[in-house]
């Protein structure tokens, strides 16, 4: 990664964000990039708990061999097939076979959802989960993902609509937790003009992260264009002194 650009975040973090937690950076690459391999787990194993390892400093790589979720393996780009019945099973399952997640009201509504929903192949063996303090020359990141409260949510939502004259700077697609992370933000590194991506809402994934906390994740497209935001935006202002007091803890309103 550029060294100017990560020295530059980080000082601009520190002095709007305090101490919120950094983000993370996950890119494609054949290499492992001074990670090690995440261990398999030999029963079903969300990605999103390794995910939230990483924000506390680990640095991982997964393929087509420890990821222990189907879901997993199709949004991170690693296959390309659904389970059988799936369209049961995001619905109200099959009596007496499967419970369903009843996430959708019936099977054909999941069907129509499958058609509209993006595929993605990975374009590298290995994907690539590391803290964003520790990216090294080498390293590409596509995309900058933070794990965070209501707050700073709001500030990150805010900045990113910062030059957009539409209402839709960052979106939320339906999706399971590891597609909001990783599929949708990587797949809009490939649109002239990038949204962010509001996620974490997927009650199934939802456990392996802090109550409290969403997903924000900036596409490395649009990431340089932001940081480079940050000094002419409201961060500066008397209003968002008030959140910056609220987020680093000294917080008297309630």
């Amino acid at each position: 990664m550029n060294e100017s650009l990560k020295s530059n975040f980080i000082s601009r973090w520190q002095k709007y964000f305090h101490n919120a937690p950094m983000p993370i950076a996950l890119f494609y690459s054949d290499e492992l990039h001074s990670t090690q391999v995440a261990k398999k787990n030999a029963s079903h194993h969300c990605i999103i708990a390794d995910i939230t390892q990483v924000f506390n400093g680990k640095s991982f790589a997964f393929n087509t061999t420890n990821i222990g979720c189907g879901g997993g393996l199709r949004y991170c780009g690693f296959a390309d097939t659904l389970r059988p019945n799936f369209e049961y099973f995001l619905s109200y399952g099959i009596e007496g076979k499967m419970e369903g997640e009843r996430y959708k009201k019936d099977p054909e509504t999941v069907l129509k959802l499958m058609k509209n929903v993006p595929k993605l192949k990975a374009p590298a063996a290995w994907l690539i989960a590391k803290p964003f303090e520790k990216l090294e020359v080498d390293d590409n990141p596509e995309i900058i993902l933070f794990f965070a409260t209501p707050d700073v949510i709001a500030g990150l939502f805010t900045l990113a609509n910062f030059d957009r004259s539409d209402l839709y700077g960052v979106k939320s697609p339906f999706s399971a937790g590891c597609g909001s992370i990783i599929q949708y933000p990587l797949l809009e590194n490939t649109s002239e003009n990038p949204d962010c991506i509001l996620g974490m809402f997927d009650s199934s994934a939802r456990p392996y992260v802090q109550a409290g906390t969403l997903s924000f994740a900036i596409p490395m497209k649009r990431f340089e264009t932001l940081v480079g935001y940050m000094d002419e935006s409201f961060l500066t202002t008397g209003t968002w002194k008030v959140m910056e007091k609220r987020i680093s803890g000294n917080n008297n309103f309630f």
